[in-house]
This record gives C-alpha cells, sequence and structure tokens, in this order.
C-alpha cells in the first residue's frame, strides 16, 4: 500500500500543512557560536589567490542557516567591495555554483529565481511551477511576489498569464495570488457536500467538469482539504488522486495531483519529488538543489522519514549513489547522514 492511501494518517500528520513554518524539523540549524568576521575571513581565503578551498566553502555555507548567511553576505561585500555571489560565482561553476549561490540567497529571493528560470526562455517549464504553487504558503507566494515586482517592475500574475494558458493556466493562476483560506476550523459538512460536488463533476457524470475542481482544491485551507480527500473516499471507490489521474491529463493533472499530495502529506510530496529527480537515466540536479535548499531548515527531517518509508532507502545513501564531486558533498552535508 502505498503512503497516498493510508488516509487514516491524515487525521493525525500534523507536518503536512503546506502553512508550516517552524523550523524545527529542519536539518540546518543556526550555528550558537557564530562569529561573522571569521566566517568572512575564512571565505576570502578559501577564494583569493591561487585556487579555491571547496571544503571550506562547503563546511561554513551549509553550517549556517539562512539569515546567519545574510549576515556573512553583507560584511563579505564591506569587507571587499564585491558580493559573495559574484565572487561565488567567479570561483565555482556548474551545479556546484547553482547550490552555493542558492544557499547565501534569501529564500523569498530564491523562490523568485526558480519561478523566473521556469518562465524564461522558449517553453515553459511547468513542473518547476507546479512544484513551487502548489506547495508554499500564502505569506511565501506575497514574498516571492514583492521580489519579483521589484526586479522587474512587473506583476508576477501578469507575466505568468503569459506564460501559461488552458484550465492548468486558471489553476496557477488563483494559487498564484496567494489567496488560499488559511483558517484551521474544519467544517465537515462542507467537505462533504466538496466531495460529493468533486464526485458529481468528475466521476460520476460523462466529461469532466473541470472548474469544479479547480475552484475548490486551489481555495480551500489544508485542514479543510483533508477532510473532503476522506469524505471523498467514502463516496467513491477511489481515492480523490485516483479520480483526478483518471480523469484528467497533462499539466493540470499533475497540478491538482500535486495539491491533494501536498494536502495529504507534505514531506511524502517531496520525497517522491527527490525520488525522481534521481530515478532512471541521468539526475534532475535543479529539483535536489532546490528542494534541499528551500526545506533544510523547514521539513528536510520528515522529508528524509518519509523518503525512507516510501523508497526502503535513506536520502542520503540515495545521493551517495547519485551525485559526486563538490556538488554530491554539498548536498549530503545539507541532508545530514542520519536517515
Amino acid at each position: 500500500m502505498s503512503v497516498w492511501d493510508d488516509l487514516e494518517m491524515l487525521l493525525d500528520s500534523p507536518s503536512s500543512s503546506v502553512t508550516v513554518t517552524s523550523n524545527a524539523r529542519g536539518t540546518v540549524k543556526e550555528t550558537t557560536n557564530f562569529k561573522v568576521e571569521e566566517d568572512v575571513a575564512a571565505l576570502r581565503k578559501a577564494m583569493e589567490g591561487l585556487g579555491t578551498t571547496e571544503k571550506t566553502l562547503i563546511e561554513v555555507l551549509t553550517q549556517r542557516s539562512n539569515a546567519q548567511r545574510q549576515l556573512i553576505g553583507t560584511a563579505y561585500q564591506k569587507a571587499t567591495g564585491r558580493t559573495l555571489v559574484a565572487d561565488l560565482k567567479g570561483e565555482t561553476h556548474g551545479d556546484f555554483e547553482d547550490l552555493l549561490v542558492a544557499l547565501v540567497t534569501p529564500p523569498a529571493v530564491y523562490d523568485c529565481h526558480e519561478v523566473m528560470k521556469a518562465m524564461k526562455g522558449p517553453g515553459t517549464t511547468e513542473s518547476t511551477l507546479t512544484e513551487i504553487f502548489a506547495s508554499i504558503s500564502n505569506k511565501q507566494i506575497k514574498a516571492l511576489s514583492d521580489v519579483y515586482h521589484k526586479e522587474t517592475g512587473r506583476l508576477l500574475i501578469q507575466d505568468l498569464k503569459s506564460e501559461v494558458s488552458g484550465d492548468y493556466g486558471k489553476a496557477l493562476l488563483i494559487l498564484a495570488e496567494g489567496k488560499r483560506d488559511e483558517s484551521t476550523n474544519v467544517d465537515t459538512a462542507k467537505a462533504k457536500a466538496d466531495a460529493k460536488a468533486l464526485y458529481e463533476a468528475g466521476e460520476k457524470k460523462w466529461g469532466t467538469d473541470e472548474e469544479k475542481f479547480i475552484d475548490i482544491l486551489c481555495h480551500r485551507s489544508v485542514p479543510q482539504l483533508r477532510q473532503t480527500v476522506i469524505e471523498y473516499k467514502s463516496i467513491s471507490k477511489k481515492t480523490l488522486q485516483e479520480s483526478i489521474k483518471s480523469e484528467m491529463s497533462g499539466h493540470l493533472e499533475n497540478l491538482l495531483v500535486a495539491i491533494v499530495k501536498c494536502v495529504e502529506n507534505l514531506p511524502a510530496y517531496f520525497a517522491e519529488r527527490l525520488f525522481k529527480a534521481m530515478k532512471g537515466a541521468g539526475t534532475t540536479e535543479s529539483t535536489l538543489t532546490r528542494i534541499l535548499v528551500s526545506r533544510s531548515e523547514i521539513d528536510l527531517m520528515d522529508i528524509k522519514a518519509e523518503y525512507k518509508k516510501m523508497f526502503g532507502c535513506t536520502l542520503y545513501n540515495q545521493l551517495e549513489s547519485e551525485v559526486s564531486g563538490d556538488y554530491g558533498k554539498t548536498l549530503k552535508r545539507l541532508c545530514g547522514q542520519d536517515g
């Protein structure tokens, strides 16, 4: 039985709210004996002169919280007249460079740059947009949108409109507005009514009323949707995920399934994304970087636990066999060896 079939755990799974902001379940914590000048001196020594001491870069940047890295960045620029990002870009390259730059970037700016990357050039990387907007809170969406406006002078919603279309576009734009209900109260009668409406909009009718799915899944609060998922299973023979998969296709199917997974168990959703990024020929490094960096101070411990449960091996061991060099070392430091 897959983790997604186990509806009972929804009722008592505390860690799967999209709105989790506590960092108690992160693998990266603030370092207690933090001396910003010493870190700046160590980074300068590692990058100035002949050759780069990658080991120092990895040790300093993975063992500090993002807030501490911001203080290091400010002090670094004051001491050298150069930005830490510019020097890291000049001294490292490839996936390792992307990972170090991600670590020293404030979370909202990093989210924003990932969205920009997904929208840039020919074609849009829908899988990245889906992952980001299905999994982050209203507060994170607002922070990301503010950065976007500050950096481009344009509104993110307007630019997204020209990148995404159809029902997928409709759903993504609702999520990107960051207006999901965030109340923690659950209205069971409403959950029953929503479950019935979803059943009648999909399985029960000839053709699917996508609008109904989009409206309910993109607006209701996480606790409310969890109850709806449970109520749905009592009306239908299928889970809501299974119904979406059989009724829809393409990017819309992927987005709505991602929303349901994030509602049911957010760490399991990310564990599965990591697994898929390493499965088969080639590894999707950008996905590994994004998830390990952005969840390292939020719930990476829970993601590791779900990974082991779902795939029978530890995330650390999987990384060990899939990624190498300084990039691999850095990811493994973020992951931590325990489990």
